[in-house]
């Protein structure tokens, strides 16, 4: 590793940009100063690209208990019920106050607009601008964060470890792609709000800096991480040969959008009684499951039965992105296929976002509070975000002030020393070990799981450690990163034998609770328990 040439000074640390990051930043920032790495620029997160909504009850019509009940049974007898009830209930008062900071959900008149999607009781998901949510929250946040003096974002700033001292976190380095300088900042508290795991996959809807960064750094920190096996495969990505894995969105379905296979038939109706509104594991394994039977590619999304001013104006963005691959959303059955999509574990924290390193906090999908149990209820991640953020911004502060005597707020001023090499430039080709890895998660713990298959992925991932790129840059760090977290993935997969929410085993097609209605722990030496 290059020595650090660069030391800054801050109250806290928030790595990530998402929703988690910013809420939890703008919280901890009228207490102290505060340091914002993002990885990349701050408009690429998975918080902006989420399309179809933000999940609260505030309609008319609905309830904070309907809400609870529905993300519950979509966690599959695996949610933490406080950590839900948490949810829930701040979660109106999350939204409100997006509102009043000026986000602008779309409304249908002077009323808030609410559409519904799979396993949901009631209209509950807030849009904006049709189908680009996360951004509009985003934009929110970062312009509240922008205007506040005692908070710094930095982008282009790849966090590589953290520094722990006698059991606390007393700082972190990363690697400024800027100067390509190696900087350490010396801290009070780090919050981890890095996101999810996506890249495991060979297809995936998430953005290229989801490598799981967050969750290796915690792991190497000496955290522990919670309920990895289980990931969610969003079943609709588009399938365009040449194209990317574009999420199309489930409120697309839930507008009246029906599955069709490879010969135009429905099939939804045979798999579940909601059919194209039931649970995305079951919509994900259904649409493996007719791909197989009828040996293609992929399935159809079919909208034309929509009107296709609606449409339109509806997923502006969606209809767009897929016009610009000659798929008329209007008018063609779209061409789509599972995508690995959310990671229900991570980091294990409290309700508060501790984990049980003192200094050390998550928040957002790094974290895993047990809140989404084995399966995420549909929109209820952004949400997870807005709460949780806030909630471990406040216990970042409070732990503060209750363990620390100050006065003086340190500024964020850069002390430069004289040493240091600056970093390897980044590799220019396709690391070989990252696709091998993508490869095997994709082909042995993916939507259906067994044992061999399983085993075969772990015997594979030992043989490729001494493959596993040297840490200099960006790109090593994350392919040691995914190679690390594609080992936890596995072994809690082998571990739970069970089909249980989004971990579908085909030797274990069935849900044990007598066994496994508990909570997998991953530590740092290969280690899985249930508790």
């Amino acid at each position: 590793m290059h020595e650090a040439r660069e030391t800054l000074t801050a109250d806290f640390v928030v790595v990530g940009s998402g929703v988690a990051g910013l809420r939890a930043a703008i919280e901890l920032a009228a207490a102290g100063t505060v340091l914002v790495l993002a990885k990349s620029d701050f408009r690429e997160s998975a918080s902006s690209l989420a399309q179809g909504g933000v999940a609260a009850a505030l309609s008319d019509e609905d309830e904070v208990g309907l809400h609870e009940q529905d993300t519950l049974r979509a966690g599959d007898g695996l949610c933490n019920g406080e950590a839900v009830r948490i949810l829930v209930e701040e979660g109106p008062a999350r939204i409100r106050e997006l509102i009043t900071w000026g986000t602008r959900f779309d409304r249908s008149g002077r009323k808030l607009a609410f559409t519904r999607e799979g396993a949901h009781s009631r209209s509950r998901i807030l849009h904006a601008h049709g189908d680009s949510t996360g951004r509009e929250i985003v934009r929110v946040l970062l312009q509240r964060a922008r205007r506040l003096r005692r908070l710094t974002l930095l982008p282009h700033a790849f966090t590589i470890d953290l520094r722990v001292e006698e059991g606390t976190v007393r700082g972190l380095e990363f690697l400024d792609e800027r100067s390509g300088r190696l900087c350490c900042v010396n801290c009070q508290a780090v919050l981890l709000a890095t996101g999810g795991l996506g890249q495991l996959y060979r297809v995936t809807t998430n953005p290229p800096v989801a490598t799981g960064d967050g969750m290796a750094i915690a792991l190497r920190a000496g955290a522990v991480l919670a309920d990895m096996e289980f990931v969610q495969f969003h079943p609709t990505a588009l399938a365009m040969p040449g194209a990317p894995a574009f999420l199309l969105s489930e409120a697309l379905r839930g507008e009246g959008a029906v599955l069709r296979n490879a010969m135009h038939e429905r099939f939804m109706p045979r798999y579940h009684e909601a059919a194209e509104l039931a649970p995305r594991d079951v919509v994900a394994r259904a649409i493996v499951t007719e791909m197989k039977r009828t040996r293609s590619d992929w399935v159809y999304l079919d909208l034309t039965a929509l009107q296709a001013e609606f449409v339109r104006r509806r997923f502006p963005r969606i209809y767009q992105t897929c016009l610009s691959y000659g798929v008329d959303l209007t008018t063609d059955l779209v061409p789509v296929r599972p995508a690995a999509h959310y990671a229900m574990g991570g980091v294990r924290t409290d309700l508060e976002g501790r984990t049980h390193i003192r200094g050390l906090y998550a928040a957002g999908e790094v974290a895993c509070t047990g809140v989404h149990g084995a399966n995420r209820l549909a929109s209820n991640s952004l949400l997870e975000g807005l709460v949780f953020g806030a909630r471990a911004g406040k216990a970042m502060v409070a732990d503060w002030v209750a363990t620390t005597s100050h006065t003086h707020k340190p500024r964020l001023q850069p002390t430069v020393t004289s040493r240091a090499t600056p970093p390897a430039p980044p590799c220019a080709s396709p690391d070989p070990v990252r696709t091998a890895v993508q490869n095997l998660m994709w082909e042995h713990v993916g939507i259906l799981r067994d044992r061999q298959g399983l085993l075969q992925a772990l015997d594979r991932l030992e043989q490729l450690s001494p493959s596993v790129p040297p840490q200099l840059d960006r790109p090593g760090w994350e392919t040691y990163n995914l190679w690390l977290l594609a080992r936890a993935v596995a072994r809690c997969a082998l571990a739970r034998e069970e089909s249980r929410g989004s971990h579908y085993r085909s030797d274990f097609p069935y849900r044990d609770d007598e066994r496994f209605a508990r909570h997998s722990v991953y530590f740092s030496d290969d280690t899985v328990r249930f508790e």
